[in-house]
Protein backbone atom coordinates (compact mmCIF):
# COMPACT_ATOMS: atom_id res chain seq x y z
CA UNK A 1 0.00 0.00 0.00
CA UNK A 2 1.07 3.67 -0.96
CA UNK A 3 0.72 6.86 1.24
CA UNK A 4 0.96 9.76 -1.08
CA UNK A 5 1.33 13.46 0.11
CA UNK A 6 0.77 16.50 -2.33
CA UNK A 7 1.43 19.67 -1.67
CA UNK A 8 -1.82 21.77 -3.24
CA UNK A 9 -1.98 24.62 -5.17
CA UNK A 10 -3.15 27.10 -2.81
CA UNK A 11 -2.24 30.38 -2.92
CA UNK A 12 -2.05 30.90 0.96
CA UNK A 13 -0.73 28.00 3.45
CA UNK A 14 -2.72 25.75 5.24
CA UNK A 15 -3.37 27.69 8.84
CA UNK A 16 -2.18 31.26 8.32
CA UNK A 17 -2.27 33.90 5.33
CA UNK A 18 1.74 32.98 4.89
CA UNK A 19 2.13 32.90 1.17
CA UNK A 20 2.47 29.44 0.18
CA UNK A 21 5.01 29.15 -2.82
CA UNK A 22 7.95 28.74 -0.80
CA UNK A 23 10.19 27.06 -3.52
CA UNK A 24 13.18 29.22 -4.90
CA UNK A 25 13.25 32.13 -2.10
CA UNK A 26 14.99 33.07 0.72
CA UNK A 27 15.07 30.86 3.84
CA UNK A 28 12.61 32.12 6.65
CA UNK A 29 10.99 34.72 4.57
CA UNK A 30 7.37 32.88 4.43
CA UNK A 31 6.75 32.87 7.84
CA UNK A 32 4.46 34.59 10.57
CA UNK A 33 3.99 33.87 14.22
CA UNK A 34 1.70 31.05 13.20
CA UNK A 35 3.52 28.95 11.02
CA UNK A 36 6.32 29.77 13.08
CA UNK A 37 4.63 27.99 16.38
CA UNK A 38 4.36 31.23 18.37
CA UNK A 39 2.50 30.43 21.70
CA UNK A 40 -1.09 32.31 21.85
CA UNK A 41 -1.46 31.84 17.67
CA UNK A 42 -4.32 30.88 16.27
CA UNK A 43 -5.14 28.62 13.48
CA UNK A 44 -7.81 29.63 10.66
CA UNK A 45 -8.63 27.00 7.97
CA UNK A 46 -7.87 27.44 4.09
CA UNK A 47 -10.95 27.04 2.63
CA UNK A 48 -9.90 26.10 -1.11
CA UNK A 49 -7.47 23.68 0.52
CA UNK A 50 -10.61 22.10 1.65
CA UNK A 51 -12.42 22.02 -1.77
CA UNK A 52 -9.19 20.61 -3.75
CA UNK A 53 -9.34 17.48 -1.60
CA UNK A 54 -13.09 17.28 -1.99
CA UNK A 55 -12.67 17.32 -5.80
CA UNK A 56 -9.83 14.81 -5.37
CA UNK A 57 -11.96 12.50 -3.02
CA UNK A 58 -14.82 12.54 -5.78
CA UNK A 59 -12.34 12.07 -8.65
CA UNK A 60 -11.21 9.14 -7.02
CA UNK A 61 -14.51 7.48 -6.53
CA UNK A 62 -14.66 8.43 -2.90
CA UNK A 63 -17.67 8.81 -0.02
CA UNK A 64 -17.31 12.68 1.01
CA UNK A 65 -18.18 12.75 5.17
CA UNK A 66 -20.77 15.33 6.15
CA UNK A 67 -18.88 16.00 8.71
CA UNK A 68 -14.19 16.04 9.06
CA UNK A 69 -12.78 17.68 12.05
CA UNK A 70 -9.00 18.67 12.37
CA UNK A 71 -6.30 16.56 15.00
CA UNK A 72 -3.14 17.25 16.67
CA UNK A 73 -0.68 14.45 16.20
CA UNK A 74 1.87 14.77 18.19
CA UNK A 75 5.51 13.75 17.80
CA UNK A 76 9.08 15.92 18.64
CA UNK A 77 10.69 16.50 15.62
CA UNK A 78 12.69 19.43 14.86
CA UNK A 79 11.37 20.43 11.69
CA UNK A 80 7.26 20.44 13.90
CA UNK A 81 7.61 24.08 14.70
CA UNK A 82 4.73 23.44 17.38
CA UNK A 83 5.74 19.74 18.69
CA UNK A 84 2.51 18.86 16.81
CA UNK A 85 1.13 18.86 13.94
CA UNK A 86 -2.59 20.27 12.78
CA UNK A 87 -3.44 16.96 10.82
CA UNK A 88 -7.05 14.77 10.53
CA UNK A 89 -7.71 11.21 12.44
CA UNK A 90 -10.72 9.65 12.57
CA UNK A 91 -12.93 11.52 10.41
CA UNK A 92 -11.42 12.50 7.20
CA UNK A 93 -12.59 14.43 4.33
CA UNK A 94 -13.29 11.64 1.76
CA UNK A 95 -13.12 7.59 2.65
CA UNK A 96 -13.46 4.30 0.87
CA UNK A 97 -12.90 5.13 -3.22
CA UNK A 98 -10.86 2.84 -6.08
CA UNK A 99 -8.31 4.03 -8.49
CA UNK A 100 -8.15 2.06 -11.83
CA UNK A 101 -4.43 1.22 -13.32
CA UNK A 102 -3.38 -1.04 -16.25
CA UNK A 103 -1.56 -4.46 -15.63
CA UNK A 104 -0.19 -7.00 -18.11
CA UNK A 105 -3.05 -9.02 -16.87
CA UNK A 106 -5.85 -6.45 -17.60
CA UNK A 107 -6.91 -3.43 -15.31
CA UNK A 108 -7.15 -3.53 -11.48
CA UNK A 109 -8.58 -1.64 -9.29
CA UNK A 110 -6.50 -0.31 -5.95
CA UNK A 111 -9.15 1.09 -2.84
CA UNK A 112 -8.32 3.81 -2.11
CA UNK A 113 -7.94 4.00 2.15
CA UNK A 114 -8.84 7.88 2.71
CA UNK A 115 -7.86 11.21 1.51
CA UNK A 116 -7.27 13.70 4.32
CA UNK A 117 -5.73 17.14 4.86
CA UNK A 118 -3.02 18.12 6.88
CA UNK A 119 -0.07 20.75 7.22
CA UNK A 120 3.33 20.29 5.73
CA UNK A 121 6.32 20.68 8.06
CA UNK A 122 9.39 22.75 7.85
CA UNK A 123 12.62 21.92 6.30
CA UNK A 124 15.79 20.42 7.39
CA UNK A 125 18.99 21.22 5.61
CA UNK A 126 22.02 18.90 7.30
CA UNK A 127 25.73 19.76 6.87
CA UNK A 128 27.06 16.25 8.82
CA UNK A 129 31.07 17.72 8.34
CA UNK A 130 29.96 20.68 10.27
CA UNK A 131 27.94 18.86 12.41
CA UNK A 132 24.82 20.56 12.82
CA UNK A 133 21.82 21.28 10.96
CA UNK A 134 19.43 24.15 9.85
CA UNK A 135 15.77 24.58 9.38
CA UNK A 136 14.00 26.62 6.83
CA UNK A 137 10.40 27.50 8.27
CA UNK A 138 8.98 28.36 4.60
CA UNK A 139 7.27 25.58 3.79
CA UNK A 140 5.98 24.87 7.37
CA UNK A 141 2.32 25.21 6.43
CA UNK A 142 1.77 24.53 3.19
CA UNK A 143 -1.30 22.17 2.70
CA UNK A 144 -0.80 18.68 1.98
CA UNK A 145 -3.09 16.15 0.89
CA UNK A 146 -2.24 12.21 2.16
CA UNK A 147 -3.69 9.77 -0.25
CA UNK A 148 -3.64 6.18 1.49
CA UNK A 149 -4.35 3.37 -0.42
CA UNK A 150 -5.25 -0.80 0.74
CA UNK A 151 -2.41 -2.94 0.31
CA UNK A 152 -3.76 -4.18 -2.95
CA UNK A 153 -0.25 -3.63 -5.23
CA UNK A 154 1.32 -6.92 -5.79
CA UNK A 155 4.55 -5.75 -7.47
CA UNK A 156 6.42 -2.66 -8.38
CA UNK A 157 5.25 -1.98 -11.75
CA UNK A 158 1.68 -2.30 -10.28
CA UNK A 159 2.61 1.11 -7.56
CA UNK A 160 4.43 2.80 -10.46
CA UNK A 161 0.80 2.38 -12.20
CA UNK A 162 -0.85 3.52 -9.51
CA UNK A 163 1.64 6.76 -8.80
CA UNK A 164 1.37 7.89 -12.53
CA UNK A 165 -2.79 7.35 -12.81
CA UNK A 166 -2.74 9.20 -9.27
CA UNK A 167 -0.15 11.99 -10.45
CA UNK A 168 -2.68 12.68 -13.78
CA UNK A 169 -5.85 12.99 -11.81
CA UNK A 170 -4.20 15.15 -9.30
CA UNK A 171 -2.80 17.67 -12.28
CA UNK A 172 -6.06 17.22 -14.41
CA UNK A 173 -7.77 18.55 -11.62
CA UNK A 174 -5.46 21.58 -10.81
CA UNK A 175 -4.91 20.81 -7.08
CA UNK A 176 -1.26 20.17 -7.45
CA UNK A 177 1.91 20.19 -9.81
CA UNK A 178 2.68 16.64 -8.78
CA UNK A 179 6.48 16.90 -9.48
CA UNK A 180 8.63 14.62 -7.17
CA UNK A 181 11.77 16.27 -7.60
CA UNK A 182 10.56 19.37 -5.69
CA UNK A 183 9.10 17.46 -3.01
CA UNK A 184 5.64 18.25 -4.14
CA UNK A 185 4.48 14.85 -4.84
CA UNK A 186 6.05 12.21 -2.10
CA UNK A 187 5.53 8.55 -1.65
CA UNK A 188 5.72 6.82 1.12
CA UNK A 189 5.42 2.69 0.71
CA UNK A 190 4.19 0.30 2.92
CA UNK A 191 5.79 -3.69 2.02
CA UNK A 192 4.86 -6.73 3.54
CA UNK A 193 4.90 -9.98 2.44
CA UNK A 194 3.08 -13.48 2.65
CA UNK A 195 3.37 -17.41 1.64
CA UNK A 196 1.84 -17.77 -1.73
CA UNK A 197 -1.59 -19.00 -0.91
CA UNK A 198 -1.90 -17.39 1.93
CA UNK A 199 -4.06 -14.51 2.99
CA UNK A 200 -2.62 -13.49 6.19
CA UNK A 201 0.73 -10.44 5.62
CA UNK A 202 3.55 -10.89 7.54
CA UNK A 203 4.79 -7.91 9.64
CA UNK A 204 5.63 -4.57 6.80
CA UNK A 205 7.81 -1.83 6.94
CA UNK A 206 7.31 1.81 5.82
CA UNK A 207 9.82 3.17 3.16
CA UNK A 208 10.23 6.99 3.20
CA UNK A 209 12.83 9.09 1.15
CA UNK A 210 11.73 8.07 -2.53
CA UNK A 211 11.95 11.29 -4.60
CA UNK A 212 11.47 9.48 -8.20
CA UNK A 213 8.88 6.73 -10.18
CA UNK A 214 12.86 5.10 -10.10
CA UNK A 215 13.45 5.29 -6.96
CA UNK A 216 9.81 4.18 -5.96
CA UNK A 217 10.36 1.07 -8.05
CA UNK A 218 13.37 0.43 -7.22
CA UNK A 219 12.77 0.39 -3.51
CA UNK A 220 9.95 -1.85 -3.61
CA UNK A 221 12.09 -4.29 -5.44
CA UNK A 222 14.71 -4.57 -2.99
CA UNK A 223 12.48 -4.50 0.23
CA UNK A 224 10.21 -7.38 -1.43
CA UNK A 225 14.16 -9.35 -1.98
CA UNK A 226 15.47 -8.30 1.77
CA UNK A 227 11.74 -9.54 3.50
CA UNK A 228 11.58 -12.76 1.02
CA UNK A 229 15.84 -13.74 2.36
CA UNK A 230 14.95 -12.40 5.84
CA UNK A 231 11.38 -15.10 6.42
CA UNK A 232 13.54 -17.51 3.96
CA UNK A 233 16.59 -17.36 7.25
CA UNK A 234 14.66 -18.28 9.86
CA UNK A 235 14.42 -14.39 10.51
CA UNK A 236 11.17 -11.98 11.55
CA UNK A 237 10.35 -8.76 9.91
CA UNK A 238 10.55 -6.19 12.40
CA UNK A 239 7.96 -3.41 11.90
CA UNK A 240 9.81 -0.21 11.26
CA UNK A 241 10.21 2.91 8.91
CA UNK A 242 13.37 2.23 6.88
CA UNK A 243 14.70 4.97 4.41
CA UNK A 244 15.81 4.24 0.82
CA UNK A 245 19.81 5.47 -0.04
CA UNK A 246 19.42 5.80 -3.62
CA UNK A 247 23.49 5.60 -4.52
CA UNK A 248 23.61 2.46 -2.80
CA UNK A 249 20.52 1.06 -3.67
CA UNK A 250 19.47 0.00 -0.11
CA UNK A 251 17.15 0.27 2.33
CA UNK A 252 18.29 1.35 5.42
CA UNK A 253 16.70 1.19 9.67
CA UNK A 254 15.71 4.75 10.60
CA UNK A 255 13.07 4.33 13.89
CA UNK A 256 10.58 1.73 14.89
CA UNK A 257 7.36 2.40 13.52
CA UNK A 258 5.15 4.37 15.34
CA UNK A 259 1.29 3.13 15.92
CA UNK A 260 -1.56 5.68 15.61
CA UNK A 261 -1.44 5.25 20.13
CA UNK A 262 1.53 6.79 19.93
CA UNK A 263 0.75 10.08 18.75
CA UNK A 264 -1.53 10.90 21.05
CA UNK A 265 -4.10 11.91 18.99
CA UNK A 266 -7.08 13.91 20.14
CA UNK A 267 -9.34 17.13 18.02
CA UNK A 268 -7.83 20.15 17.94
CA UNK A 269 -9.12 22.73 20.38
CA UNK A 270 -8.75 25.63 17.62
CA UNK A 271 -10.76 25.01 15.05
CA UNK A 272 -14.41 23.74 14.68
CA UNK A 273 -15.77 20.68 12.97
CA UNK A 274 -16.78 21.52 9.23
CA UNK A 275 -19.93 20.62 7.73
CA UNK A 276 -19.45 19.90 3.98
CA UNK A 277 -23.24 20.30 3.04
CA UNK A 278 -24.73 18.56 0.03
CA UNK A 279 -24.83 21.51 -1.98
CA UNK A 280 -21.50 22.33 -1.38
CA UNK A 281 -20.32 19.05 -3.22
CA UNK A 282 -22.59 19.13 -5.88
CA UNK A 283 -21.46 22.10 -6.99
CA UNK A 284 -18.05 20.54 -7.09
CA UNK A 285 -18.97 17.84 -8.66
CA UNK A 286 -20.05 19.40 -11.17
CA UNK A 287 -16.80 21.30 -11.71
CA UNK A 288 -14.77 18.24 -12.54
CA UNK A 289 -12.76 18.22 -15.80
CA UNK A 290 -12.38 14.93 -17.68
CA UNK A 291 -10.84 12.29 -15.75
CA UNK A 292 -7.46 11.30 -17.65
CA UNK A 293 -8.91 7.72 -19.01
CA UNK A 294 -11.80 8.83 -19.71
CA UNK A 295 -10.16 10.93 -22.04
CA UNK A 296 -8.08 8.63 -23.07
CA UNK A 297 -11.45 6.51 -24.13
CA UNK A 298 -12.82 9.14 -26.02
CA UNK A 299 -9.56 10.31 -27.47
CA UNK A 300 -9.26 6.25 -29.19
CA UNK A 301 -13.11 6.37 -29.35
CA UNK A 302 -13.78 9.84 -31.64
CA UNK A 303 -10.09 10.03 -33.23
CA UNK A 304 -9.23 6.79 -33.83
CA UNK A 305 -5.93 6.43 -31.92
CA UNK A 306 -4.67 3.75 -30.94
CA UNK A 307 -4.74 2.88 -26.86
CA UNK A 308 -0.73 3.70 -26.51
CA UNK A 309 -1.25 6.97 -28.45
CA UNK A 310 -3.71 7.54 -26.22
CA UNK A 311 -2.38 6.93 -22.82
CA UNK A 312 0.71 8.66 -24.10
CA UNK A 313 -0.85 11.67 -25.06
CA UNK A 314 -3.46 12.09 -22.19
CA UNK A 315 -1.13 11.27 -19.11
CA UNK A 316 -0.41 15.12 -19.19
CA UNK A 317 -3.30 17.36 -19.63
CA UNK A 318 -1.28 20.13 -21.14
CA UNK A 319 -0.10 17.47 -23.88
CA UNK A 320 -4.01 16.41 -24.28
CA UNK A 321 -5.22 20.23 -24.06
CA UNK A 322 -2.49 20.73 -26.99
CA UNK A 323 -3.69 17.91 -29.33
CA UNK A 324 -7.12 18.24 -28.53
CA UNK A 325 -7.51 22.04 -29.97
CA UNK A 326 -4.63 21.09 -32.79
Amino acid sequence: GLEVHAQLLAKSKMFCSCRADYQNVSPDTRVCPVCLGMPGTLPVINKKAIEYVIMTGLALNCSISRETKFDRKNYPYPDLMKGYQISQYDKPIAEGGWLVIDTEDGTKTIRITRVHLEEDVAKLQHYPSENYSLVDVNRSGVPLMETVSEPDMRSPEEARQYLINLRSILQYLGVSTGNMEDGSFRCDANVSIRPMGSSELFTRTEIKNMNSLRSVYRALEYEVKRQKELVESGEKVIQETRGWVEPRGVTVSQRSKESAHDYRYFPEPDLPPISTNEEWVSKIRQSLPEMPRDRRDRFVREYGLSMYDANIITVSRDTADFFENT
